[in-house]
């Protein structure tokens, strides 16, 4: 059972309970449901979902514990970048998938983080990196901070940027790409920009030209999270991501794209928090 602790600000006058978690903290309706199992106090007090709340009561939210999710524990190093009782931001290293799959039998991300936390473990991934690419990814330790964090991802509030090294130098050196993206044979993993996809965006700029324009190391910013976004979107303007075995030429080494900066809201305080690889 874990407890998060709220105060109350800026009701003019009274509020139900129910409706101040809902309305400006953030729970869903079945979210709400859960913790009424755990127990909701109001200044200390045991209370129902029709308690009235004013500015300046004090909110303790008991969290009930979930099933443990199936996912074996594997004691492998985990590269941490933030932490708090709420969130863990880890540095994913290449060639780890992010969590377990059909077909794949590498340990996971997932793997790492369920011998690091302990036992109940579920592994609430707020940003999802493909097994080839590094980088950052947010993870919420209670169902709250997933909810928060799922519905700021969905409102565009939470940023990335990235890294990746290109073949040859893309012009002009900083543009944006507008291009719907929809797989290319449905059920198949590769992605193709159409007419018919789901709207995608993607910034990039050139931050380092190598050797004789052989190749580029591109700064990229999303405005979508679509699957594989920036593979698809750079082999679009014709400077696929070097080693990309899906949409250029493959390599022993693989491709180079690494999640380096992640910009969010965070779940308890709404305040800005920046995290940025080492």
């Amino acid at each position: 059972m874990e407890n998060i602790i709220f105060k109350a600000e800026n009701i003019d006058g009274d509020m139900k309970l129910a409706d101040y978690m809902k309305r400006r903290l953030g729970f869903s309706s079945a979210l709400l449901t859960k913790v009424k199992f755990g127990g909701v106090t109001l200044n200390g007090e045991v209370v129902t979902m029709r308690a009235r709340v004013k500015s300046g009561d004090e909110i303790c939210v008991s969290m009930p514990s979930d099933e443990a999710s199936e996912i074996e524990p594997m004691p492998i190093e985990l590269d941490i970048v933030y932490e708090d009782e709420h969130i863990l931001a880890v540095n994913k290293p290449s060639d780890m998938p992010t969590h377990p799959s059909r077909g794949n039998h590498l340990p996971t991300l997932a793997n790492a983080v369920a011998a690091y936390l302990g036992a109940p473990f579920v592994f609430r991934a707020i940003n999802r990196l493909d097994r080839g690419t590094s980088g950052i990814v947010l993870i919420a330790k209670n169902a709250y901070a997933a909810a928060r964090l799922g519905r700021a991802m969905k409102e565009r509030k939470i940023h990335k940027k990235y890294v990746a090294r290109v073949a040859g130098v893309p012009s002009p050196r900083e543009a944006r790409i507008d291009a719907p993206i929809r797989r290319a044979v449905e059920g198949e993993l590769k992605r193709i920009v159409a007419e018919d996809g789901k709207p995608a965006i993607t910034d990039y700029k050139v931050t380092r030209v190598e050797g004789d324009g052989e190749s580029s190391l591109c700064e990229i910013a999303l405005h979508t999270g679509r699957t594989h976004q920036i593979r698809v979107h750079m082999a679009y303007i014709g400077h696929p991501l070097i080693g990309d075995f899906l949409y250029g030429e493959d390599s022993p080494e693989g491709y180079f794209l690494t999640c380096c900066e992640l910009t969010f809201p965070h779940p308890i305080t709404d305040e800005t928090v920046m995290v940025r690889c080492k």
